[in-house]
């Protein structure tokens, strides 16, 4: 007899953007001359711009001839890459982050449903709510908690409302964590975090022996000078905070896959006998036992996003998703929703009409405009009554579903 993970009985549905496009499968199925407009799921809609395919290409010749043929990589990442990273995402911004702080992955979707493995189950965890789905998933996933409460919420972790009241952002808990899962550009609802607002998340980890785990794959999206890109801007988070990124919404990798972790060297947490450790070691154990590294074209056409050209590139094609953002917050404002984000971020978050909630406002959307979106409570328990919708959509498109939704107004 071979038992299963029991944990995963806990979870009450399937993965949130599977259920998702099972729905608009579905309404594809049975309605199939109905055009449908996709502002929901956070994938890119623009190519890889012209410098990464070039290299790209470049990478893929060299693996077809015996003297540039290249196997199993470094699990780390190639040398080449993680320097560059160092040098034009921290140290340009006069953060002191080496290269051997750097860990190239796959996605930041799987470091963050697997960094949680080198820590132990004695861990409390905070969670800001509404949150990206996979800190919580991850964390039942690996029996860190307990059943799921009427109102959702998982016995075991410790929840952080992010709210109107609050303007999304979670308050400064009073009681003593160890592990906090924060997201700046939020997703899904696309806030931002000031400088004097993660100054009191890193007094806070310092004063309570507790890391940051700082998940900011929408960094590039951020446009307002006095906003930080990183954690590591903060004075004193090296010592208490590990970041996650993604060249996914930045640079369009997300069928193509890249990403890194950064794990500063100060960084260090205990063992049951009160003894310190330092967490680095631990991620490298972990990566390089469960993960043979990403392949050299990626990594190779991830680099050239750092050169002259590749940065100019990538920038516009994030001013057109941010300019997606733009029109469609000023659209739906004048439509009278209540909106959210938009700004710094490729998200937007608005209120359901007539307080429906958010899985009905999402079939109406689609039943009625043909437009599919991602409700809110996908997302936690606060994201009820909400729902989010992406700018990585083309302009048309953008302009037709708003149309749409004038009309179901």
């Amino acid at each position: 007899m071979a038992w299963i993970n029991e944990n995963y009985l806990k979870l009450k549905a399937g993965y949130l953007f599977p259920e998702i496009s099972r729905r608009v499968e579905k309404f594809s199925r049975e309605n199939p001359d109905k055009k449908i407009i996709r502002m929901g799921i956070g994938d890119v809609t623009k190519p890889l711009v012209a410098s990464v395919v070039r290299a790209f290409e470049e990478g893929v010749r060299e693996m077809a001839t015996a003297a540039t043929f290249r196997g199993y990589g470094p699990e780390q990442g190639y040398a080449f890459l993680r320097e560059l990273v160092a040098q034009w995402d921290y140290q340009s911004r006069g953060v002191q982050i080496s290269a051997d702080d750097i860990f190239i992955s796959d996605g930041s979707k799987c470091d963050t449903g697997n960094i949680l493995e080198i820590f132990g189950n004695q861990n409390k965890i905070g969670i800001c709510d509404p949150v990206y789905p996979v800190y919580v998933d991850s964390a039942v996933m690996g029996g860190r908690t307990g059943a799921v409460q009427e109102n959702g919420y998982f016995d075991g972790l410790y929840y952080l409302p992010c709210g109107e009241e609050s303007h999304f952002l979670p308050k400064i808990p009073e009681q003593k964590l160890d592990l906090v899962f924060l997201c700046f550009p939020n997703n899904p609802t696309g806030q931002t975090a000031t400088r004097e607002y993660l100054t009191q998340w890193v007094d806070y980890a310092r004063e309570n022996d507790c890391i940051l785990l700082y998940d900011a794959a929408y960094e590039a999206f951020i446009r307002d000078v006095e906003i930080p890109h990183s954690i590591f801007e903060i004075p004193g988070a090296k010592s208490v905070a590990m970041e996650f990124r993604s060249f996914s919404k930045t640079a369009g990798f997300t069928g193509t896959r890249c990403a890194f972790t950064v794990v500063p060297q100060e960084l260090e947490a205990r063992n049951s006998q009160g003894e310190k450790f330092p967490i680095r070691p631990l991620w490298s154990r972990r990566q390089t036992t469960k993960f043979n590294g990403v392949s050299y074209p990626v990594q190779k056409a991830a680099a050239a996003v750092y050169s002259t050209e590749g940065r100019k590139e990538v920038a516009e094609v994030i001013d057109y998703y941010l300019e997606n953002a733009r029109i469609m917050k000023a659209s739906l404002l004048r439509m009278g929703f209540t909106v959210y984000g938009g700004k710094n971020a490729p998200y937007i978050w608005l209120k359901t009409l007539r307080g429906m909630k958010s899985w009905e406002f999402f079939d109406l959307l689609l039943k009625e405009a043909g437009v599919v979106g991602t409700p809110g409570a996908g997302f936690g328990p606060a994201g009820e009554g909400f729902f989010r919708l992406s700018a990585f959509a083309e302009r048309e498109s953008v302009e037709e579903g708003l149309l749409r939704i004038s009309k179901i107004q």
